[in-house]
């Protein structure tokens, strides 16, 4: 316990620091004389940096001092999008020893990152089309995506973790079908292997999983096959990589917008860009050798800022989620039909307390806050009901949300019919990197890689001098290193939840298993700073009723995570929104308020906030917001 009590130690000083400061103090971690004489830290300073308890990310303030005086000295890479991807190019480049800048119109992850299948997959698929169709190129693409899978789950442990999924058959043609393919897939996986799948019989597999329904139109369960893959809670994972960006040197900077890119008069070049700051509506230029466009759906509209007759390259399609209450699945096991009886796929997923279904792949129009439709969610219900023993009702959805999938078309490509679900990148303009397509799992690596390959394109472009090589694969991101799923304890021992009554006495409140794990998970090892907060300045109550939620957190996301709005919190630092829209409702007048504190709102802003955070939350359809009389699962 000495580790965890030193560590105590040294985030109870920073706290105390920060605290006292309202948390505009930027504890710089040290740098060595060798790393000052080079100009860039070494890697092993780097790491250091990242992983230092008591450091804390640069304010936002600073981060656009540092992007405006880029004017006297230009960046290497500006990256236009804080998805999964533009964020994995800021923390690579900037690990390279590279001047970096990144921008993101709303907020770090708030597109389609924030709306995926909250799965890290090796692509059992691509392994299906690779045997059937005996395409090498397929199955690189699973060597690939497992090798990520891995890495990924290692870099951010609190936020990732392997997850077993059940594949039910119902007939023996099924069972040894998927048998012999999952058991491939563990064998491709090699050293990368999670853990072994296995067949359950049809009694075993409703004892692991009780709501899987034994017969049903005429066939009946002859057993299961369980396979792993990975989980994560993507939204915070992507802010882990801009806040580790940040440590490591990059100027991140959300609700941002680039309205126009810079141009050497002589070359044509493109040498930067005109930037807004959407909250102080403030405009300035930021200049870099290379620009990196990673704005996912929305990177065709960067595309035709540099040359408006730009081909389309975004193919885009819909993906609907829906969200029901523990009770659907059990925790700990998944529930996937890997190809219905019209093709497509239909999962159920324990996650964050709450199951997960979907989902639906539809053409669609881009826009910045999808929503699905009524018979999406109506497609979704109808799906899981036939592999369910329990009425399956639309009551029960908590929230529902559309993701847009950005499949890519290669500009370049003779055959302009090719969609792609793995990336592309190219630079089809001077000075400009468009990287698009792909998915959550290979955001980072090189290959067939995204956040690599844009950076070595970028480097290649701008004639870039970087440090060293890649070192993201072995990178632990911003509380990781160190983790331990035991964490929760320390906390439970060691802190109180100190709770403001509805007549402003202060109570102290226990640290609950419930609110511990959260908080282990959802922030790693600076959960202690989190639980100081909740201790020291009376923040320790619940945010909403059955959900582990504090108000410490909205403290802490404001001080050190960049959280700017009120959407920010319910849907990118903490899922409220996606779990519950709800109880999201019913807890906003408590975050605004923690909020305008922290950012000294007026009332105008408040009132602005609020409007904005429920529009927000009409676009996700829980059955508390929707329309579905028409519905058969009332």
């Amino acid at each position: 316990m000495s580790a965890s009590a030193s560590r105590l130690r040294r985030l109870a000083s920073a706290a105390v620091a920060v605290t006292a400061c309202g948390g505009a103090v930027l504890l710089t971690p040290s740098v060595s004389s060798n790393d000052r004489a080079s100009g860039h830290p070494t890697v092993e300073s780097l790491r250091q940096i990242i992983n230092d308890p008591s450091a804390v990310v640069p304010s936002r303030t600073l981060q656009e001092s540092a992007l405006i005086g880029s004017k006297s000295g230009p960046l290497d890479i500006l990256v236009v999008g804080g998805g999964a991807t533009g964020c994995g190019v800021a923390l690579d480049a900037a690990t390279r020893g590279l001047r970096v800048g990144l921008v993101e119109r709303e907020d770090f992850s708030c597109g389609t990152s924030s709306r995926s299948t909250k799965l890290i997959h090796g692509g059992v698929r691509y392994l299906e089309k690779a045997v059937f169709g005996l395409d090498y190129g397929q199955l690189k693409l699973v060597f690939h995506a497992l090798e990520e899978r891995k890495q990924v789950i290692e870099n951010a442990p609190h936020l990732c973790h392997a997850l077993p999924c059940m594949t039910p058959c119902f007939d023996w043609f099924e069972v040894v079908y998927y048998w012999m393919g999952l058991k491939m897939y563990d064998l491709v996986a090699g050293r990368r292997l999670l853990h072994f799948s296995r067949y359950y019989s049809a009694q075993e597999s409703v004892e692991l999983f009780p709501t899987l329904a034994r017969k049903g139109k005429g066939r009946s369960l002859r057993g299961t096959v369980v396979y792993y893959d990975g989980q994560m809670n993507d939204s915070r994972l992507n802010v882990g990589l801009a806040c580790t960006a940040a440590l490591a040197g990059a100027a991140v900077l959300n609700h941002a917008e680039v309205v126009s890119f810079l141009k050497d008069e002589g070359t044509q070049r493109i040498i930067g860009a005109r930037i807004r700051d959407n909250l102080s509506g403030q405009e300035f230029d930021a200049y870099a050798k290379v620009v990196v466009n990673a704005a996912g759906p929305f990177c065709d509209s960067v595309r035709k800022m540099a040359n408006k007759d730009a081909l389309p390259m975004i193919c885009p399609s819909s993906g609907v989620h829906i969200v029901l209450p523990d009770y659907y699945s059990p925790d700990g096991m998944g529930l996937i039909v890997p190809k219905t009886k019209d093709g497509r796929v239909v999962f159920m997923l324990p996650w964050l307390g709450r199951t997960i279904a979907g989902t639906t792949d539809s053409s669609t129009s881009i826009t910045p806050l999808p929503e699905p439709n009524e018979n999406e969610i109506q497609f979704i219900l109808d799906a899981i009901c036939n592999y369910l023993n329990i009425k399956v009702r639309r009551t029960d959805v908590l929230s529902a949300w559309s993701g847009i999938r950005p499949l890519a078309v290669d500009p370049n490509a003779k055959n302009t019919e090719s969609i792609s679900r793995d990336h592309v990148v190219s630079e089809e303009y001077p000075g400009l990197v468009t990287i698009t397509g792909g998915k959550w799992t290979t955001y980072r690596r090189t290959s067939f890689s995204m956040a690599e390959d844009a950076v070595n394109a970028a480097i290649k472009s701008g004639k870039l001098s970087p440090s060293n090589e890649c070192i993201t694969s072995n990178l632990r991101l911003i509380g990781g290193d160190g983790w331990e799923p035991s964490l929760f304890t320390v906390l439970a021992q060691q802190y109180v939840r100190m709770k403001k009554s509805d007549g402003g006495k202060v109570v102290p409140g226990v640290m609950d298993t419930a609110a511990a794990k959260h908080l282990s998970h959802a922030y790693g090892t600076l959960a202690e700073r989190v639980a100081t907060i909740a201790q020291n300045e009376n923040l320790g109550k619940r945010l909403a009723h059955g959900y582990p939620y504090l108000e410490a957190e909205v403290a802490y996301c404001a001080r050190n995570e960049y959280c700017e709005s009120a959407v920010d919190f319910i849907a990118r630092r903490s899922r409220l929104a996606f779990l519950d829209t709800d109880a999201a409702s019913h807890a906003l007048p408590r975050i605004i308020e923690i909020l305008a504190t922290e950012h000294n709102w007026d009332k105008s802003r408040q009132k602005e906030e609020m409007q904005k955070a429920k529009e927000f939350l009409e676009t996700f359809k829980s059955s508390k917001n929707a329309h579905f009389h028409d519905g058969k699962h009332q």
